[in-house]
């Protein structure tokens, strides 16, 4: 699947939580603290592989000047995706 132009969506931030969404659903969002741990991340299933999580990930580390880390327990498609973050770390 290609990428997706995440400028013509809604970002919204606010308590730790970043979150892209259209006019009818969200697409994703992430949830983290300030030490760069994401506590939780969700791309839904319509729009995953097409770089969201990836650019979630990314405002994270913006944000919080740190390296990402996955909080435990972290799910096959958590694995997957911690898998594909080394690749830009």
């Amino acid at each position: 699947m290609n990428s997706i132009d995440l400028s013509t969506y809604k970002l919204d931030e606010a308590d730790g939580v970043f979150t892209y969404k259209n006019e009818n659903t969200t697409l994703g969002f992430v949830r983290f603290n300030e030490k760069g741990e994401v506590e939780y991340i969700f791309v839904n299933p319509i729009f995953r592989k097409r770089g969201i999580a990836t650019k979630l990930l990314q405002l994270v580390k913006q944000k919080t000047g740190k390296e990402i880390i996955l909080q435990e327990p972290i799910s096959p498609l958590g694995s997957k995706l911690l898998n594909s973050l080394n690749k830009w770390k």
